[in-house]
């Protein structure tokens, strides 16, 4: 089964400094039918502008990922951590027992575009905990970024959850088995891919259950993540 949560579909948060697409409910936005997807609990596509960002705020039981499309990203947080996140660059935040943390854009003139996910942890109480890893060197094909024990140099997250990112150029295939008892989620987040016989663009969303593989082949240069789960 393969069902779509198209681009145009999501929430929508704006202010005069941020413009926020949920594919789930999050804040003021609330859709019954669209509260995750398995452990999945949100993905948020933002838009900071230059300057501008999150203060300083509190979370709790939730492993956080950051991921930046273009731009960069400032965090800082309870922990004493600090960095600037850019693209190709992977942040996973584990809130854990609880943490506080900023997310600023420290450009003055660019904005960042990046996503933030949220992924429910497989037990609550955890220590906070912060990872960064790089990935400017993309192999071809799909790229581990996340997993639960860390592996192929991937940021750990405490869940059965796995995220593969791939940067495709037009034409370009890729594939994945999903095997029994286990779900999908596929994020376009740039360009555009067909997924069998339905086409995708920058922002669409698909969940897959009982499906033994996933195949994409990108209609257009684009950038895609792919979500490979527990139910």
């Amino acid at each position: 089964m393969i069902e779509i949560r198209k681009s145009e579909d999501r929430g929508r948060t704006q202010t005069g400094w941020l413009d926020s697409r949920h594919s789930f409910s999050f804040g003021h936005y609330y859709d019954p039918a669209h509260m995750g997807f398995g452990p999945l609990r949100v993905i948020n596509e933002d838009r900071v502008a230059p300057g501008e960002g999150f203060p300083r705020h509190a979370h709790d039981n939730m492993e956080i990922i950051s991921y930046v499309l273009e731009g960069a990203l400032e965090h800082k947080d309870s922990l004493g951590t600090g960095s600037v996140i850019r693209a190709g660059d992977v942040q996973r935040m584990s809130a854990g027992t609880g943490i506080e943390h900023s997310e600023f854009n420290p450009s003055k003139t660019e904005p960042v575009h990046f996503l933030q996910i949220w992924i429910r942890p497989e037990a609550f109480g955890i220590k906070p905990g912060y990872e960064q890893k790089s990935f400017s060197r993309w192999q071809d094909g799909l790229n581990l970024v996340a997993s639960r024990n860390g592996r192929e140099g991937s940021v750990t997250v405490h869940q059965d959850a796995d995220l593969y990112a791939a940067r495709l150029r037009k034409a370009e295939q890729v594939s994945h088995p999903l095997g029994a008892g286990r779900i999908a989620w596929l994020q376009i987040a740039r360009g555009a891919c067909a997924l069998g016989s339905l086409v995708l663009k920058a922002g669409d969303g698909a969940a897959l259950k009982d499906e033994a593989a996933i195949a994409v082949r990108a209609a257009e240069d684009a950038e895609i993540l792919l979500f490979h789960m527990r139910p």
